[in-house]
């Protein structure tokens, strides 16, 4: 299976995967999952919001137990982020049933559409629509770096995009959901664990700090005449590293647009996209606020115009205490629990249905990068301790 997706969406020159939604290889990843499904003999089906299902038992029976992951990538992205998730629940299924496994609730296997949110700017998109947490009106206000929007993308692929909205009856049929990830840090390579659990996931949001100047000449204006945005935008950088610093948070401007673009032209937009990220609400508060005030007031300075917009927000996610517990007594119970930056599908599930995530230790705790990478032996690791997982809540 992992040599089937590899080549999929892979670039030559980095390396990495630019596996966007609603594009040819997200397309492709797609019908790799539909192939296994059906290999498998399981009920294949897309849900209203594109996310993929394959089913082994009733869809309909309720009390489901479901687990998977992504397939799409951020741009460049490594190749087990999401897709070792859905490889591993395959897998796990292939070793339940050499086992001889009896099973006493439906089992499906899922993958959900644009995670990342690579192309439209927005992460979890199919898990938001379909847990009513991103409403169709916004939906249809999205839009790619091309200005085609979500509507228009799903349409070309052979979606319907009048159908997308909340699904609560589909999820009220999900007993429990179990996502499985590669760590995307080095806690378990740091304890010499090859598999952990989630405690919680930390808030984090997206911020677009637009940073209007004025276009003028590189070459003929005076340094004391210009107003340059790209001098505010880099002041702000610096500002958000070092408060990040200083309260023990992350923050990170990791995406630019700019306007004229212009080698020899001072720009007159600099638009910049901060993505920050804390233990708890009220520290990634303090540094989010201090990071805008920074900005204000060197804006002020060198008479810039500023807007900010939060563009995305996700709270706090504590994952359901006693399914987590219940996942460390199947395992045994000296499961390390951690918890992560990262935002995931279970996490945006979780208000809706009781979820838990596993994680697969990564050596060099790179991640979104095509260095990004998981040994053999733990990859093993992880579908065996899917397996469990999956054998205790689901099986005689």
């Amino acid at each position: 299976m992992w040599n089937e997706l590899r080549p999929i969406g892979r670039n030559a020159d980095s390396g990495g995967y630019r596996r966007y939604a609603w594009t040819g290889a997200d397309q492709e990843c797609r019908a790799w999952f539909r192939t296994q499904a059906e290999a498998r003999g399981l009920t294949y089906e897309t849900d209203r919001n594109g996310n993929q299902w394959a089913w082994l038992g009733d869809p309909l029976a309720g009390d489901a137990v479901v687990t998977g992951s992504h397939l799409d990538s951020v741009p460049d992205g490594g190749a087990f982020d999401g897709p070792l998730g859905v490889v591993s629940a395959f897998a796990a299924l292939d070793e339940l049933r050499q086992r001889g496994a009896e099973f006493a609730r439906p089992l499906a296997i899922t993958n959900f559409g644009d995670e990342e949110g690579a192309r439209f700017g927005l992460a979890c998109v199919g898990s938001r629509l379909a847990a009513g947490q991103l409403t169709k009106e916004k939906a249809y206000e999205l839009r790619d770096g091309e200005g085609i929007s979500l509507p228009r993308a799903m349409e070309a692929a052979g979606y319907d995009p009048e159908a997308i909205g909340a699904d609560p009856e589909r999820l009220a049929r999900i007993g429990a959901f179990v996502e499985l990830h590669v760590e995307q840090g080095r806690a378990l390579d740091l304890s010499g664990d090859r598999v952990g659990i989630a405690s919680a996931i930390w808030p984090h949001g997206r911020w677009r700090f637009d940073f209007h100047g004025e276009a003028n000449h590189a070459g003929t204006t005076r340094l004391v005449d210009r107003r340059d945005p790209m001098l505010t935008y880099a002041q702000t950088v610096l500002a958000a590293r070092e408060e990040a610093r200083l309260a023990g948070a992350v923050a990170t401007f990791g995406k630019i647009a700019v306007e004229p673009n212009g080698v020899n032209a001072i720009p007159s937009l600099v638009r910049g996209w901060l993505d920050s990220r804390a233990a708890d609400q009220a520290t990634l508060d303090t540094v989010v606020t201090a990071i805008e005030k920074a900005a204000r007031e060197r804006a002020e300075q060198d008479g810039i115009d500023l807007r900010i917009v939060r563009e995305s927000f996700t709270p706090v996610v504590e994952f359901e205490h006693a399914l987590r517990d219940e996942l460390n007594r199947l395992l045994g119970g000296t499961v390390p629990v951690l918890g992560t930056g990262a935002g995931h599908d279970a996490g945006i599930l979780s208000a809706a249905v009781p979820t838990a995530m596993l994680f697969v230790r990564n050596p060099t705790g790179v991640s979104h990068s095509p260095a990004e990478f998981a040994a053999e032996d733990d990859c093993v690791a992880g579908v065996l301790a899917l397996a469990d997982v999956l054998e205790g809540l689901a099986c005689r």
